[in-house]
């Protein structure tokens, strides 16, 4: 039969053994038994971490190394490579001490010299698109020895723990990995959970225990192979026909009423749910022309139907959401309901028509067809509808695969692009931050010197988190001021599986990320 679980409650896995009809635990005695195949429609669009800000960092996360991490059930950094503190009192000097006989998976020693290479090498390289952004508090970092190192930052900057916990911040072989320009052989040397033992773009990475791993990861299973599919239908077929044991990323809203609904089709699989704090949104490059006015972008705002989006094209699988701050994160709002109100057509005309304009505005809408699963095509082609429906927009919708997309984004040749977020951290300026400033993670520079110069400083100096509020409450009002981002849902996580695979409950960390390491199989008593 099928059975859902929450991530609330994770002990109901053992009522699920129950409702299966017979007693299930974990075991390797079956051949086989310990190796676990992962099916996802989110493949790596690098395999260096120098050059990803992107969901390239579920693959990091298993096969490289951080200082710190986020192990589930944490709400803040915690020891993996490295224990680490403040050693002042204005979040400026953080110390780190490596644990001890640390080696990559090629045999090299992994100390507080690969360490500053690691970190350096993102700053030098700065690749478009990457997570050089993530290090705009680090003035410089000193070794002392082979197992120290300490961050010497520019500013005050209560996050940084943060940020060495992202898989951006991976530790790297320095002989394997330039000082100054990305790895192009294909190849990647780690110290994490798993070694990467072949990898095929687009298809399949094949992921072996890693024997040398010395961190807070416990492996479950011996290895792990991870199937990239184009297509959400293929995944899930591929998953009744026990291909793969478990998804990961790309479940269509219809795909998971399916299957929680059809129990016949579905017998023998499980649905784990997480409420997630990723979030899918619009960007408007003002540099365009269609969308360089103010009251344009207003008026988008102001006919977008969050309601009807979520309910038509995710059925109940997201809700509407009113901010870049979602639920469950400290400081969030309901911004843009709280200005724009309800969709209002004739508030929308007034916009326009108080700013000169009185034909119906010709708009191009992007979205990337490989990236956020099936469903993103569904939900630009609602958008294109409520907003022809109002007589005030013709809009054109363009889908292309990832790459392509993203290399469009960057070169600034949309004016209007969906983008999806999930959290680098659980934080609200990790909400703010990366959409802020000349460059930012979205490639369209927006300069608001109130947020990047006033209060996201004044926010990081603060270690208790709580503490800052009004700040973020603030930096969102200035957001709906602007709108040049435009908040549009607030997504929950699904981890479909085979009920013969335990661990699905533990498998997302704090930053939605997979630790491939908490699944294993069952085998009968």
């Amino acid at each position: 039969m099928f059975n859902r679980t929450s991530l609330r409650a994770a002990a109901a896995l053992a009522s699920i053994s129950l409702l299966a009809g017979c007693g299930l635990v974990a075991g390797d005695d079956a051949e086989g038994s310990k190796k676990i195949t992962v099916g996802t429609t989110s493949a790596p669009t690098t395999l260096d971490p120098a050059a990803a800000w992107d969901n390239s960092w579920e693959l990091y996360r298993n096969v490289f190394q951080t200082l710190l991490s986020f192990p589930t059930g944490s709400t803040a950094p915690q020891p993996d490579a490295a224990d680490c503190t403040f050693t002042d009192t204005v979040s400026q000097v953080y110390r780190c001490e490596l644990r001890e006989g640390l080696t990559f998976s090629g045999g090299a020693k992994l100390d507080a010299k690969a360490v500053k290479h690691s970190i350096d090498r993102i700053r030098t390289i700065d690749a478009q698109g990457g997570p050089a952004g993530l290090l705009g508090s680090l003035d410089r970092i000193e070794t002392q020895g082979d197992r120290t190192v300490v961050f010497h930052l520019r500013k005050s900057d209560a996050t940084f723990p943060f940020i060495l916990a992202t898989p951006a911040m991976s530790i790297v072989d320095p002989a394997k990995y330039p000082a100054d320009k990305l790895r192009e052989d294909g190849g990647v040397t780690g110290s994490g959970p798993y070694t990467l033992e072949s990898y095929q773009e687009g298809d399949k990475a094949e992921l072996a225990g890693n024997p040398t791993y010395k961190g807070f990861a416990q492996r479950k299973n011996d290895a792990v192979t991870i199937r990239y599919f184009k297509q959400s239908e293929a995944m899930v077929q591929a998953l009744r026909d026990k291909q793969i044991d478990a998804t990961y990323r790309g479940l269509t809203s219809e795909e998971v009423v399916e299957l929680g609904e059809n129990r016949k089709e579905n017998e023998g699989l499980q649905l784990v749910e997480s409420t997630g704090a990723d979030i899918r949104y619009l960007v408007f490059n003002a540099k365009d022309p269609s969308v360089s006015k103010l009251a344009v972008r207003r008026a988008v705002a102001q006919v977008v139907d969050r309601s009807a989006l979520v309910s038509k094209v995710y059925q109940g699988t997201a809700e509407p959401l009113y901010s870049m701050v979602p639920k469950g994160i400290a400081g969030h709002t309901t911004s843009f309901l709280d200005s724009y109100g309800k969709p209002n057509t004739a508030k929308a005309a007034e916009l326009l028509s108080e700013a000169g304009i009185t034909e119906p505005v010709e708009l191009t809408f992007w979205y990337t067809t490989d990236r956020y699963g099936s469903g993103t095509e569904a939900e630009f082609k609602e958008l294109k509808r409520q907003l022809e429906a109002t007589k005030l927009f013709k809009v054109t919708v363009q889908g292309k695969p990832w790459k392509e997309f993203q290399g469009g984004y960057q070169k600034g040749s949309y004016p209007v692009f969906g983008r999806g977020w999930f959290p680098d951290f659980p934080d609200p300026d990790n909400f703010i931050a990366p959409f802020v400033g000349k460059e930012n993670a979205l490639s369209t520079p927006y300069v608001r010197p109130e947020i990047t110069d006033e209060l996201l400083p004044r926010t990081r100096k603060a270690g208790d988190r709580s503490t800052v509020t009004k700040e973020f409450e603030r930096a969102q009002e200035i957001l709906v001021e602007d709108v040049r981002l435009l908040p549009l849902w607030q997504g929950k996580l699904y981890i479909a599986a085979s009920e013969e695979i335990a661990g699905g409950e533990r498998a997302l960390d704090p930053q939605t990320v997979m630790q491939m390491w908490e699944l294993q199989r069952k085998t009968s008593w």
